[in-house]
Parts: C-alpha cells; structure tokens; sequence
C-alpha cells in the first residue's frame, strides 16, 4: 500500500472520492494528492473531536472550519501552512458543491491568514560555486574502474548541476526517467505543475555533469524496470527525503554554515539570473511559473528595481516623462 492509499484508508468515502479524483481525473502530482490528503486528515481528525465527520459533508458548518483555522493558530503553524490547509478544504467542499453532495460551501468567507512577507533563502555566487565545484570533487574521478562512492558522488554533482544550473523543482528533476535526457542536445524535457511539460536548458557544466552520471549509472543495479535517472543505493528512484539529506551533505562539505534546501538552488539560480541582467519574463518561463508574480516573490527585487526593468525594456515606458 502506498503512502496515498494508506491516508486515504483512514477518511470517509467523500474526501477519499475527491483525492482519487484530483489524482486521475485532473492528475495532479503525488505531492500535491498525499499533501491534500494529509491536510484533510487533520481536519477529519478535528471533527471527530467535535463530534462531526466528513462522512456527512452536508453537516459541516463555516464555523467548524474557522475553529479549525483557530486551533491552527494557536499551535504556532507557520500562516504559509495554514494557508495550504485551507486551500485544500476549499478544493475539497468546492468539488461536493459541484457533485451536489452539499448545498453551501462551508469555507465561503473564510479568510487566509495574513502571510509574512519573506523570500527564500538562496546562496551567494561564491557559495553555489563551492557546492559545485567540479574540479574539487570529480576531478579525480579515474576514467577507469570507478568506485561506488565515485559513482554516487557523480549522481549528486549531477542533480545539483541540474537544480542550480537549470532551476528545476526537485519533484521535476527525481521524475526524469533516462530517456527525457539526451544531454548533447543542450536542453530537457521536464514536467512541471499541473501537468503543463516544458524545455528547459542545460549549462555546459550540466551537460558535463549529466554526461559523466550516465555514463557510470548502469553500474548501480536498478529494480526490475526502473527508469529513474537518479537512483538510490538500493536502484530504486531517488526521493525527496534522500535527495535533501544529499545536498545538505554536500553543503556542509562544502563550509557553508547555513541549512541548505533543494528550493534554496532553484531560488539562487532565479535571483543570480536577475541580478545578471536577465529579463523577468525570460526568468519566469524557465521556472514555468504561469504568474509573474510568483517569479517576483523568487527574488529580491523590489518595486523600483521592477520599474528600472520596466523603464528599460517596455518601448513606451518613457514616453509620457520629461525630456531634459
């Protein structure tokens, strides 16, 4: 039984239906189905303290969610997670509203926690480098027999060439399967949120690191059938667990002090990008976020740094100001 499967066991058949409709019929990720089962689950174990359940939809009231809400807060949850939470119950009373299993939706006027304004926590220039650096950590990787510590140092070198280099979320870059990469072309196929596939670039040290990865992967015996580019000890795909323990390694080998996450790379690949001149349109599509704004919150520009992009690029920007 799977992670999903074994959630879903534990709820009543409504929010079961929903979870097994979010995943085929509108196929979402099995992040995104295990984070709303996992959500739901919470609220379906508040309800029981109270004495409702989610097997009688029609009964849940908009109170009970803002107790829910409530009890949230004063567990000291971050308001990003309550937010999510809420997100999910939303999804879930919107799609009984649709199904007619419940004539109001218990969750209209509930309102969002106010979020702090925060960005993520990216690496400078000089750290990235010392995380990646190729010479210090696979130069003297022989071309001859290759050990297996080798072999697991090249699969690392090439995950992170691929998450800084390219910006990928990590749940793109554990879901390649060996034939999405063809590193000589320059480039990869990835599958993004929401289903919505794109083509992303590789960098020359990307491309190197890809090249020399596949190169040895065929000497860690993967499961029967297993397709995954990045393979763990055991052959089967690596996971988000295990690639997060990786880079933390990494990084501290590397001397830097602060905790360093898969996110942190995507977010410093964004940010070095625009600090490099890089247009902000060009910055979103390689990140494939369907909202600039999204992209925005990935870097530390603020509003006049947006409008000297603006003034720059947009050809009637400065149409209507004074000519000195």
């Amino acid at each position: 039984m799977n992670r999903i499967a074994e959630i879903t066991a534990s709820l009543p058949s409504a929010p079961a239906a929903f979870l097994a409709w979010l995943e085929f019929q509108k196929g979402a990720s099995e992040a995104t189905v295990e984070a709303y089962a996992l959500d739901i689950l919470e609220f379906e174990t508040y309800l029981r303290g109270m004495g409702a359940t989610l097997e009688r939809p029609s009964e849940i009231t908009r109170q009970m969610v803002q107790g829910f809400s409530a009890s949230l807060f004063r567990s000291g949850m971050a308001r990003s997670s309550m937010a999510r939470k809420l997100s999910a119950l939303r999804s879930l009373f919107r799609h009984l509203l649709r199904l007619h299993k419940i004539e109001a939706d218990p969750c209209a006027g509930v309102r969002n926690p106010k979020q702090d304004q925060r960005h993520p926590a990216m690496l400078n220039v000089d750290q990235t480098f010392a995380l990646l650096a190729p010479e210090r950590k696979v130069g003297n990787i022989s071309s001859g027999e290759t050990s297996a510590d080798d072999i697991f140092l090249l699969r690392d070198m090439a995950l992170l060439e691929l998450l800084y280099g390219s910006g990928l979320r990590i749940s793109e870059a554990l879901g390649l399967n060996v034939g999405d990469l063809r590193p000589e072309s320059g480039h990869v196929r990835v599958m993004g949120k929401g289903s919505k596939e794109r083509v992303v670039p590789l960098s020359d040290t990307c491309i190197a690191a890809l090249a020399r990865y596949l190169a040895v992967r065929a000497d860690i015996p993967p499961v029967h059938g297993e397709r995954a580019v990045f393979l763990g000890r055991r052959g089967k795909r690596l996971d988000r667990r295990q690639a997060a323990r990786i880079l933390e390694e990494r990084a501290q080998e590397a001397g830097i002090p602060q905790h360093v996450s898969p996110h942190d790379l995507r977010h410093s690949f964004a940010t070095h990008l625009l600090e490099g001149g890089a247009d902000l349109r060009a910055v979103q599509e390689l990140l494939g976020h369907s909202r600039i704004s999204t992209t925005q919150r990935y870097t530390h520009l603020n509003l006049d740094a947006l409008s000297r992009i603006y003034d720059s690029a947009h050809p009637l920007a400065g149409a209507g100001k004074k000519k000195d």
